[in-house]
């Protein structure tokens, strides 16, 4: 699994759409509000050009690329935290989610109904973040409570993260979301402080990506309008990250047979699908990476953080290889390309042996010896 991703935004700005063109997923969407009731959640495969590369040197029975699950919830609308439309009921599926995609309307259309009478992506960002804010309220709040009841029993520890909670209710008091609450003076030596926040699993504590959903015109995403540049504006003032794709141009690309859908893609002046954009900025957004396996079964891409080490990267195909951890033997796509075939990277010797402290780039092929 790459990372797990929950979208929201108002109701009829795109999102059913934008979903449906990532997961292929099948998912309701209709020009009316609310037209999505019930969460859905797709899979979708991270494109990676690098895997057919290696395919064409290893010759492997299966490729397996990294993937991506999103979660679909109900328009959020004003007054959500406190009952409106359908949207509340579904927060917690995203409570589990790595990020938050809020995708905005960011194109006119006299069409397409707005729920707020008209198209203003800050308005709507703001609109959504109260009502994030004000859920993340209530679970500090019940959490207040709780660890109140857990005073009497005198451990340490119940002081210092009722202090904390404390800070983060009037932080979120402001309607200033949980990402921008510094928790470390609170913490200190105390790792349980540490525990108690991050079991909040507050939803704007989150990495944020705004997806600009716009018009046909500009789905190559090289070009600004005036609610694009707001929202790029906005995403770097709070360090969050924003892309532009179209939505409509997507779904329909996404049904398309692969032939077919790089023929559209070049047909309509694009580089590449605004799927591929969106995945880069997850990335990029969460510090993720790919490192690869390659045998004659299976190529396969993982994904792990930008940083982890050898042994860390070893554990995401088993526990017992990051145990058992005794090298990496590392080598690089280009490397492979130049010579040929892989029996060949260790006569030019280009296949390097890590210990425990290598830490892994983006793109190595690696094979683990691990002993338990």
């Amino acid at each position: 699994m790459g990372f797990k991703c929950g979208i929201v935004g108002l109701p009829n700005v795109g999102k059913s759409t934008i979903f449906n063109a990532l997961t292929a997923a099948g998912a309701a969407s209709a020009n009316y509000p609310f037209c999505t009731i019930d969460p859905n959640v797709g899979r979708v495969d991270v494109p990676d050009p690098r895997l057919q590369t290696l395919d064409k040197y290893v010759k492997s029975q299966k490729i397996v690329p990294a993937s991506m699950e999103f979660v679909d919830i109900a328009g959020l609308v004003r007054g959500a935290a406190s009952g409106e439309g359908l949207g509340n009921q579904f927060l917690g599926h995203i409570r589990q989610t790595d990020a938050i995609a809020h995708v905005v309307r960011c194109f006119d259309s006299g069409d397409i109904t707005h729920v707020e009478g008209s198209v203003d992506p800050i308005r709507d960002i703001e609109i959504i973040e109260t009502e994030l804010v004000l859920a993340d309220l209530q679970t500090v709040e019940n959490a207040q409570t709780r660890y109140e009841k857990l005073k009497k029993t005198n451990k340490k520890e119940i002081p210092l993260i009722l202090e904390m909670l404390d800070a983060l209710n009037a932080h979120l008091q402001q309607s200033v979301p949980a990402r921008s609450f510094d928790v470390e003076p609170f913490v200190g030596d105390e790792v349980l402080v540490a525990d108690a926040y991050r079991d909040l699993h507050l939803i704007t504590g989150k990495k944020v990506l705004y997806v600009c959903n716009v018009d046909e015109d500009m789905a190559d995403g090289s070009v600004d309008n005036e609610h694009t540049k707001r929202v790029k504006e906005r995403a770097a003032s709070e360090g969050a990250a924003a892309t532009l794709i179209c939505g409509k141009i997507e779904e329909e690309l996404s049904q398309l047979e692969p032939e077919d859908k790089q023929e559209m893609i070049q047909d309509l002046g694009m580089s590449e699908a605004g799927l591929n954009r969106l995945i880069r900025s997850g990335y990029e957004l969460l510090g993720l990476q790919t490192y690869f396996t390659a045998g004659e079964k299976e190529i396969r891409a993982w994904t792990i953080r930008k940083g982890d080490k050898a042994p860390v990267a070893a554990g995401k195909i088993h526990s017992d290889f990051e145990r058992g951890f005794i090298c990496a033997e590392v080598y690089a796509i280009p490397d492979l390309e130049s010579v040929g075939q892989r029996s060949k990277l260790k006569e030019n010797g280009l296949i390097r042996q890590e210990g425990r402290d290598y830490v892994v780039v983006d793109g190595d092929v690696i094979e683990f010896r691990f002993n338990v």
